[in-house]
């Protein structure tokens, strides 16, 4: 599961370097607000400086592009842990990982781009179905990564 989350991060990260400029109007458009409903009382929020806008955007490609590195290694790990005892390094590199998969799909995307800058709102430029998708899969992962070990010795015992 670590593998497949750090899949889909690499692709995405690799995607919005390769093609910069699709999820990049994204972004401008999330940031400026220009495609919600336009309450007076939300939109002193929007941002429209083009600089900032793509310093968030670029931003997001450092972190997404971060974790999946921490999420390949840490595959990495889990793979050689079948041989040796690696174990509690990949559980903490997954879980590193994945807290920053959970931080830009639920902090940045949810809870900042769908709630503060009311993406919501947006019927063009929307991507909560997208970021919960996301957080469920790395929340989900996260879970199993974390369930209790069985280790050989205990197997014995039962």
């Amino acid at each position: 599961m670590t593998a497949t989350v750090a899949l889909y991060t690499a692709l995405v990260a690799f995607g919005n370097i390769m093609d910069f400029g699709t999820n990049q109007q994204f972004v401008q458009h999330v940031l400026s607000m220009d495609t919600t409903f336009k309450d007076p009382d939300l939109m002193w929020r929007a941002i429209e400086s083009p600089a900032l806008q793509n310093a968030a955007y670029v931003a997001v490609i450092v972190w997404e592009a971060l974790a999946a590195v921490v999420l390949l290694a840490a595959t990495w790990f889990w793979i050689t842990g079948l041989r040796r005892d690696a174990y509690d390094r990949a559980r903490a590199a997954s879980t590193v990982g994945l807290v920053m998969v959970l931080l830009l799909f639920g902090v940045g995307f949810l809870a900042i781009g769908g709630e503060w800058f009311a993406m919501w709102q947006s019927s063009d430029w929307n991507g909560l179905d997208a970021a919960a998708r996301n957080s469920a899969l790395a929340a989900f992962t996260l879970l199993v990564v974390h369930l209790p070990r069985v280790r050989p010795a205990d197997a014995d015992r039962t």
